[in-house]
Order: structure tokens, then sequence, then C-alpha cells
């Protein structure tokens, strides 16, 4: 029989034990902080049926989409977090308290090209507020001191919450009477930062044929910038023309009033008016993140508001609002720019047992009590010489190696060996589990990612 040579499928994201553990620390660091702000943990199936996932139909969604026959059953694997939400909650509509609010941190697939930092197979981690025929602003307010509490408590720093609002954009295109090319305007202006604003103009006026006048005063519009106070005072000055503007410039001003008390300083957050996201989704307020350092990335944390959730689904009107992480992109990201943090702890044991005797009763009793005490115990039970147990240790990278031989079980104790200074004491079980958890407290729930100042390459 011949051997078929191991490979993983391009676009597919596989990591050896110690990144799977950062991996797995940011998953709970964002899980910890959902919880802190209510949001209930939801596990959708990873497989649908395709009516069901692809009901809205049409567009790069289903090209992209993995789609197959089993039987009779057309089914689809799941292409995002939040189509299956939709149909969550419409099914469960009269089951759940309004307004409800979930936290999901799982896979998606979708079949487009991979290439470098995007993946086929990757993690999402979505929060959503859904509302029940209505939806106070408030719940805008708040997403961003979320971003910002998950950011900081992965170790990250130097990042920008960017905010706008839809309404505001879709009032402004009205009132230069460009509303049927609103949707081709904001993909222009989306490109300011990449190729300036004498590019943007120029295509504004050859690409789609603006009035020279007219693309002045997009751009001028577009490029308010300063302070928020000052670009919420700039935007005051365009009120009274049009009513879906002055909407949005109450709702945004009400998201900026409350955010100090949110917790979010104003270092980490700026009013962006070229920020508009899904053009055919968000309705409202719209986020975007941005890692100062690293702008390559682009936004590994956006989101916003939406009229109706699961339109698709029911009649009923179920307003959200929501943001979502690419997890696995951020991950492979910050791995390739040297700032996963090699001080936290991601060994699967944090006391190697070694047994130095025939009889292994004792080393067995010893990971019992160490346990009991809250120890993360292994114990190596092959039968092999002394420096390649010390080998596997290295391997493993386990912070100490418990050494029980005669003498040691003689006086009841047990040989704590430091691995990384190599410094050796005589312990009881008792204090080993207390020198172990002195020792590691700092490192146990270190922060995942560690930034360098500047942003420097490692």
């Amino acid at each position: 029989m011949p051997i078929q040579k191991p490979r993983t499928l391009s676009g597919f994201m596989e990591l050896l034990p110690q990144k799977q553990a950062l991996f797995d620390a940011m998953v709970e660091k964002l899980r910890r902080v959902y919880a802190l702000y209510g949001f209930a943990d939801l596990d959708t199936p990873l497989m649908e049926a395709s009516e069901v996932l692809l009901a809205k139909g049409g567009g790069e969604t289903e090209k992209q989409i993995y789609r197959f026959q089993k039987g009779d059953s057309d089914l689809s694997l799941r292409f995002d977090l939040t189509v299956p939400l939709a149909k969550y909650v419409a099914l469960h509509q009269n089951d759940l308290a309004f307004p409800f609010r979930r936290c999901q941190i799982g896979k998606v697939y979708r079949g487009e090209r991979a290439q470098r930092g995007r993946f086929r197979e990757f993690y999402q981690a979505d929060i959503d507020v859904i509302g029940d025929g209505k939806l106070d602003i408030l719940n805008d307010a708040e997403m961003p001191a979320i971003i910002y509490r998950a950011f900081t408590d992965l170790g990250l720093t130097r990042f920008l919450i960017r905010v706008n609002n839809r309404k505001i954009l879709n009032g402004f295109y009205a009132m230069v009477g460009q509303q049927a090319q609103a949707g081709e305007i904001m993909r222009l202006v989306d490109k300011l930062e990449k190729i300036g604003p004498e590019k943007v103009r120029a295509a504004l006026t050859q690409d789609l044929g603006l009035a020279g006048g007219t693309a002045d005063a997009i751009l001028d519009f577009m490029t308010i910038h300063g302070s928020n106070a000052n670009v919420l005072a700039a935007l005051e000055g365009y009120r009274g023309r049009d009513e879906t503007f002055d909407l949005g410039l109450d709702e945004l001003a009400a998201v900026c009033r409350h955010l100090t008390a949110f917790g979010v300083p104003e270092s980490h957050f700026q009013v962006d008016l070229t920020i508009a996201r899904g053009l055919d989704y968000y309705t409202g307020t719209v986020y975007e993140t941005r890692l100062l350092d690293y702008p390559e990335i682009g936004s590994p944390c956006s989101g916003g508001r939406y009229d109706n959730l699961a339109e698709y689904y029911t009649e009923k009107q179920l307003p959200g609002v929501g943001i979502s992480i690419g997890l696995t992109r951020l991950f492979y990201v910050l791995d390739e720019q040297g700032l996963l943090n090699e001080d936290r702890l991601t060994a699967p044991a944090e006391v190697l047992i070694l047994p130095m005797t025939d009889d292994q009763a004792p080393a067995v009793e010893l990971a019992t009590a160490l346990r009991e005490a809250g120890v993360r115990t292994q114990i190596y039970f092959e039968n092999k010489k002394f420096k390649q147990k010390m080998a596997y240790a290295d391997k493993l990278g386990v912070p100490f190696a418990a050494i029980l031989g005669e003498e040691e079980i003689a006086q009841g104790k047990v040989a704590l060996k430091d691995m990384t200074t190599g410094a050796q004491e005589l312990l009881t079980a008792q204090q080993a589990a207390q020198a172990v958890h002195a020792a590691l407290a700092g490192r146990r729930d270190a922060a995942p990612i560690r930034e360098r100042p500047g942003g420097a390459s490692a």
C-alpha cells in the first residue's frame, strides 16, 4: 500500500501546540469580555439547508459558498455567523428575551482564492444586539466600548476605532443630487487614503461624470477632520437640508456623547466620514478598527447597525447592531509580525513528573496532590533514560520538572526543578504547588499579544 503524503489544504490554518495555545488564549479573552457585557454564548450548526442559508441569494456569496448534495438534501457550509443568527432569531423569536444579546466565536467557510492572510476556513468572533421592533441608540454607543476592552485585553494598545453613520452619507448624497450614484461614489471615496484626493476627484468627474463643483463639494465634506467635537460641529452646518442626514447626525452625536461614560478614551475613537462598510446592509452607525502600526491588516474588527436582521425569514421587524472580529486573519498577521507573546505560558502542563523508580505509585499520588492544588500536571510514564526525559520536558516547554527518586520518596518530598533557571529545590507536594503558583502567576493569564513600540519588525 503506497504512503500518502500528508498535506494541509490551501487556505486552511493548522497550528503547532504552542501557537494553538496562544490562539485559544485570544478566543478565551474575547469570551470573557463578551460575557462582561451580558452576551449569551450561541453555537449554530456549521451546515444548513442551502435554501435557508441562501435566502437572500445572488452575488458573491453564492459563488463562494461550499455547497453539496447528500442524498436528497441540498446543504451548504455557513459563510458567516450573521445569516445563521438571523435564522436562529426568526426560528426562536417567541422564546427569546429582547433585546437579545448573543456572542458567537466559530469557523466559517468561503471558497475564495486562498492567498497570504486570506483563508477558506477561518474563525469569526461576533456579537450582536437584536431588538424587537426598535433598538435604542445607546446599544450603538456601547459597541466601541466592547471593542476597546477586547483589544486592550488581547494586549493591543495602538488602535483606533473609526465610526460614522450611513444616514449621514445617504442624506448628504441626497443634498447634492447623487442618490443614484451614491454606492459608486462611496467606493471611490473609500480610496482616499490610498490614492489621495486629486485622483479621487479625477475618478468622480471622469469615470462618473460628476460636475467639478459637485466633486469638490463631496471631497470637502469627506475630508472634514479634527477632534470629534470639531467634526460634529462642522456637520451641524449641514443640518436642516435633509431629514435623513439630521437623524444620522443626532445618532452619531449620541454615540460620541456616551463614549466617555462607557470607558472609551477619545485617543482611541474617531469620527471618520469616509467609513461606509457594506453598502446594502448597514443602515446607521458603522465601525471600523485600525491597528495604527499595521495598516496593511485593514480592519480586523468592523460592524454596524442594520434595520432588519431576519427579513428573509420573518415579517417581524428585528433591528440590530453588531461587530465581527476576523480572528484567524488577525492571528496570522500578528504572528507574521512577531507580536505573539512568547512569555505567556503555552505548555500543556505546568509540571512534568519524572519517576526514577520502577514503582510509579508515588508519582501518581504526587500528580493527584498537585492537580488537587490546581497545578496542571503530567506524568512521564515511559521507561527511558533521564536525559531523554529531560529532552521531552524541554520540547514541551513545561516550566517545572518534578524528579521523584528513591531518596525523595523516602523523605516524602520531590525535587522541583525550574526548567528555565536550572534551580532545584527539595519540597513537599504542598510546597511544590505553592512554588509553582507563585512562579507562574504572571504568565498564566498574560495577554496573548505583545506590542512593540512604533511597530518595529521582529
